[in-house]
This record gives structure tokens, sequence and C-alpha cells, in this order.
């Protein structure tokens, strides 16, 4: 069996990946609290965590019948670069980190891909599927239980060795693997995520692990990435000049911290900043056209938020920034065709007032 680990563990890094754990590809205990959070809409307009894949996650064998262990895998990205608390131009927008470098899904699906091979040459041929954060599986929970990390009230998965700065994936295999054992919740009575947080979307709940759940129609990640309509008026203030997702809840963590006084994690290369992805200036993103917007952002995750969802987002933080030279972009996207961006840069001018 240690022969199998050993070998398991090699092929690990031969494929990319810098933690890996597994787990029995069983039932969850934390599908009703799942199944209960979805109730309450606090999913809200995600449509993909709410229809009939919401109940898929009751067992991941209705996505690989023959599955017998989820081999749970971690890729860093984390860089040296000031985190989004540190940021203080307010002529300029931020873009999560996570954004900054190619999208992780087919970087992460290519490792899972090529760890399966391994196993089928070293172990015998087997039924596999990969898993990169589009299937419907309970992916924290499945990695806490891998022994990956435990999920702390930011609800991200941390790993006291290298934080929560991490890609997951996902191995479903026929194959039985000899499964590892979770850590235990290291959060002890910390709170700077919830205090930190700018439109409080980490909500108490005693029946969720570790007593606080995330409201993910407050959150600044949902706002700015997923909502597709207008952001709720009372939120918009707390949006800040975030664009593109947030880190927020990561920057203050103290598990990052730790690992940023350790001198942290050097990412791979595909995972480096693109030029003008760290903190680029407002201005420019409020005159981007759509040709521009997908030439500047191609291969990256923040295609996701869309020409004109990006553009809402650009408003709103330009309201933000009380910078008052940004009132004649404000005005040419109150002007916008599209009748969403037009009305969150009528906000946004009142914001600047005159």
């Amino acid at each position: 069996m240690m022969m199998r680990r050993e070998l398991l563990a090699r092929w690990v890094a031969q494929a990319g990946f810098a933690r890996a754990g597994v787990v029995g590809a069983l039932p969850l205990a934390d599908f009703p609290t799942y199944r209960a959070w979805v109730d309450r809409g606090q999913a809200g307009a995600m449509s993909y965590l709410t229809d009939h894949r919401a109940e898929v996650r009751s067992d991941p064998r209705q996505l690989l019948e023959s599955a017998r262990s989820i081999l749970c895998v971690a890729k860093h990205y984390n860089g040296p670069q000031a985190y989004s608390t540190e940021f203080t131009q307010p002529e300029c927008a931020w873009i999560s980190r996570y954004a900054w470098g190619e999208d992780y899904h087919s970087i992460v699906r290519k490792g899972l891909i090529d760890l399966a091979g391994a196993i089928a040459d070293g172990f015998g041929g087997h039924d596999w599927r990969a898993c990169v954060d589009t299937a419907p599986l309970l992916e924290r929970s499945y990695a806490r239980l891998a022994g990956l990390g435990w999920i702390g009230r930011n609800q991200c998965l941390i790993d006291e060795r290298a934080g929560s700065w991490s890609f997951l994936g996902f191995l479903l295999t026929s194959h039985t693997l000899e499964p590892d054992l979770p850590p235990p919740d290291r959060c002890g009575s910390c709170r700077r995520c919830i205090d930190a947080c700018p439109t409080q979307a980490l909500v108490p709940n005693p029946e969720a692990p570790g007593g606080w759940e995330l409201d993910a129609r407050r959150c600044i990640s949902y706002l700015t990435i997923e909502l597709r309509g207008a952001i709720p008026v009372e939120l918009r203030s707390g949006v800040g000049r975030h664009v593109f997702g947030c880190d927020i809840c990561q920057d203050v963590c103290p598990w990052n911290e730790r690992l940023r006084r350790q001198g942290g994690i050097e990412p791979g290369e595909e995972f480096a900043p693109r030029e003008g992805l760290v903190a680029p200036p407002l201005d420019r993103l409020a005159s981007l056209t759509p040709q521009a917007f997908q030439s500047l952002f191609r291969g990256t995750p923040v295609t996701r938020a869309r020409y004109h969802g990006f553009l809402r987002n650009v408003a709103v933080a330009m309201g933000n920034s009380g910078v008052t030279k940004f009132r004649p972009h404000l005005e040419s996207l109150a002007r916008h065709e599209n009748a969403m961006v037009a009305e969150h840069a009528h906000w946004a001018l009142g914001r600047l007032g005159t």
C-alpha cells in the first residue's frame, strides 16, 4: 500500500499539482446542509446550483457510476503582488487575483487527464472522470475529507501549509485508493473575514459548519461575475472598485498572512499576471469596445462577466472612486444602448455629485 501511495504522490507532482488526497466516492453528510442553503435562496440566480444538478450533488456516483474513489488535487496560484486590502489607487480597478493569468479550468483539467493516464499505466485500466469547478460535485467538502484543508469561516478551503490560494481539481476513478483523513478546523475564534466583508455576505447559521455561511446574493464576486442583471442599489457602495471578483476575505485571513511572511508559494508561469490586469486604470476599462474587451481578457476568467456586465461593474467602481474626472466617462456610459449599463452609470454620476 505504501508503494501505491508513493507512486500516486509522484504522479501528482508530475501532473503539476502541489497537494493531493483521497476520499471514497460516497454521499456526504454535508449534502442536507447544502440543500437547505439552496432552499433558503442563498445561491441567488446561479441556476447551476439550484436546478436538477443540485440533487446530482447528493452522490458522486451519479457522475460516474463505477466510481470508488475521488482523488482531490490542489494547484497554487498566489504570487508576490500586493493584496487588494493594500490597494489605495482611487483611479484604478481591482480584478481578483485568480483571474490575472490563464483560465485555470483548462490547466487543471489537463493535469487531471495526465494523472488519469498515469494511474491507468501504473495501477491498470479504470473508468474515470475529471471535474474542475463545472461538474455538480460538493468539491470543498470532498477536498476537506481528503485532507487538503478545512472549510474556513470565509467558506474557502484553507490549507495550514499553503493558505487558501489554490485551484481544486477532482478525479473520480473506479480504482479503490487508500483514503486520507480530514484536518481539524483551525479558524478558532477568528472572525477577520466576517468583519472585513464590505457587503456582509458572511452570515451566521448555527447549523452550518463553523457557525457561518455565505449568502451569495451579497457577495461581491457573485455581484460582479454571476449576476446578469442590476446590482442591488443598497449593495453598490460596498462593491468598491472591484470590477471582477473579490479577494478581501482571503486577504485578511491570518493563514494567508502567515504564509506570506514565510515567503509565499510561487505559482506556475501560467498564473503569472498578464500585463494590464493588476489594478488597471478605470478610464481605460470604461473605454473598451466589445472587441477590445475580448482582446484584453481572452483566455482569462474575466470574460465570464460578459461585456455589458463588466461595463456595469466599471460604472459602479467609478462611482465609488470619488474621482470627479470620471464624469465624462460616466456621462458617455449613461448614454449607452444597454439599459443596465446606462442605469448604473446614472447611479455612479449621482455618487460623484456635481
